[in-house]
């Protein structure tokens, strides 16, 4: 092991205050990196000055004012393709939202949502195969989204608390919107009659929305009476269960405040 006296070290620490970067000084001082990163991560603490030191504050912990409208669609998109999970070597958790790549648009409003909830974190994507995955870390993940626990989302109740209930009450088309775009989609169907002897195509569109978890279709459908959307559900032998939506007046106000993943 190489020992490197003080006054090399002092050397270090006055290029890097300087604005040097960690390789520069490194390589003219003839340190390994990582003693150089060391050495400048103490001395930053020992002045109070360590990056990411800062203590975002909290509407559930603190009483600060949160983005309701934005935290309903998050929700939503939590339900349905977000999970929160914190490593070990971690100091707090991350929630991540996985976005397909297909929906570009879809990403940008996760993300923004995200950043309007968690407006004192950062933000980033992680790319994966064909998809990205939203993320943020934040201690107070557990206080924002109770829901979360062991186990998958439709092996264990998913229950709103008071004041998330009241959230989704007051901004039922965020949640909706997010629910449709996690685990739902629109769709065109078609048909074909005989009209005056004449065979004509018909096109109709409809939406659909599809879990395992009662809970959350309860949430979902809770959410459309509320909105004023009329549903039903579909006949299916698999284990998710489909709502639809197809009457007309209701598939227009679909349209109006969610339309189609883009």
């Amino acid at each position: 092991m190489r020992f490197h006296d003080t006054n090399v070290r002092q050397q270090a620490v006055v290029r890097l205050r300087a604005g040097a970067k960690n390789a520069d000084v490194a390589r003219t001082l003839d340190v390994p990196l990582g003693t150089i990163g060391y050495w400048r991560h103490m001395d930053r603490a020992k002045r109070g000055e360590c990056p990411g030191r800062h203590d975002p504050r909290c509407p559930r912990c603190d009483g600060c004012e949160l983005d309701e409208a934005a935290y309903s669609y998050l929700l939503a998109l939590y339900l349905g393709d977000g999970h929160i999970i914190q490593y070990s070597g971690h100091r707090v958790p991350s929630l991540m939202i996985t976005c397909d790549d297909n929906w570009p648009g879809l990403m940008d409003d996760c993300e923004t949502a995200m950043q309007t909830v968690f407006p004192d974190n950062s933000v980033c994507r992680v790319r994966k195969q064909g998809c990205h995955n939203v993320k943020v870390y934040s201690k107070h993940l557990w206080c924002m989204f109770p829901q979360h626990g062991p186990g998958k989302k439709h092996e264990r109740p998913i229950v709103l608390e008071g004041w998330q209930q009241g959230i989704v009450d007051d901004h039922p088309w965020e949640f909706i919107r997010g629910l449709v775009h996690s685990d739902g989609c629109r769709i065109t169907n078609w048909t074909t009659r005989t009209v005056g002897g004449e065979r004509k195509r018909y096109e109709y569109p409809r939406y659909f929305f599809t879990n395992t978890s009662t809970d959350i279709l309860r949430l979902y459908t809770d959410a459309l009476d509320r909105a004023g959307v009329a549903w039903k559900h579909t006949h299916q032998s698999r284990a998710a269960k489909t709502v639809s939506v197809a009457r007309k007046a209701s598939v227009a106000l679909m349209d109006q405040h969610i339309g189609p993943k883009y």
